[in-house]
């Protein structure tokens, strides 16, 4: 039997898919490039020697340009391979978008042959950019309901950024009993609008 918390994030994915999917590519484009700004304002990114990113997929807050500009920084940059056996994430790091193999969910991810597997927590000083349907103000967030990003934070001792659009932003995901015992909050989520230190 699926617990409220499941039933609540359930409805919850359905609503947040339909509504960024409703989104037009301008203002998607507009609010990831200001949302790209602000990553970039961060102490956290400024201090940050590797960049733990996910690449965009479908309509998700674009991460390509931070990538490239991380690239240009002289910083490191990893992304995750999803190990569906022991529903974790693996990270290996990128030197360019070449190469990279399309899961079966259509990611894009790095292929582990001839890529360097890196250990989160032993790359120096690190910011993970995490993905999300919706985030709170307390840095709760929603995602596709894998449990791979849960099971990430709650082992990664940096610093985490989630990126959200502020059409998918809500004020508490407790109040809507969509946040569940094993859940964790991000640091700080960046949107078009605003950086919330949570």
């Amino acid at each position: 039997m699926r617990s409220q918390a499941d039933a609540a994030k359930q409805e919850l994915r359905e609503r947040a898919k339909a509504l960024r999917s409703a989104l037009a590519p301008e203002e998607r484009a507009e609010a990831d490039a200001l949302i790209f700004a602000g990553v970039l304002s961060l102490p956290e990114y400024a201090r940050a020697e590797t960049i733990l990113a996910y690449l965009d997929f479908g309509t998700e807050v674009r991460t390509r340009d931070i990538i490239v500009q991380a690239w240009a920084a002289g910083k490191a940059v990893a992304l995750p391979r999803a190990d569906a056996g022991s529903r974790r994430l693996v990270w290996y790091e990128v030197e360019s978008f070449d190469g990279l193999i399309r899961s079966t969910l259509g990611v894009e991810e790095p292929d582990p042959e001839g890529s360097l597997e890196l250990d989160p927590n032993g790359c120096g000083r690190a910011l993970a950019l995490v993905p999300g349907l919706i985030f709170d103000e307390a840095g709760y967030r929603l995602g596709y309901g894998g449990g791979y990003y849960d099971a990430f934070l709650a082992g990664f001792d940096g610093a985490c950024a989630g990126l959200c659009r502020e059409a998918q932003m809500v004020r508490d995901l407790r109040a809507a009993s969509a946040v569940a015992e094993h859940d964790l909050p991000v640091g700080i989520v960046v949107t078009e609008e605003r950086v919330i230190r949570a």
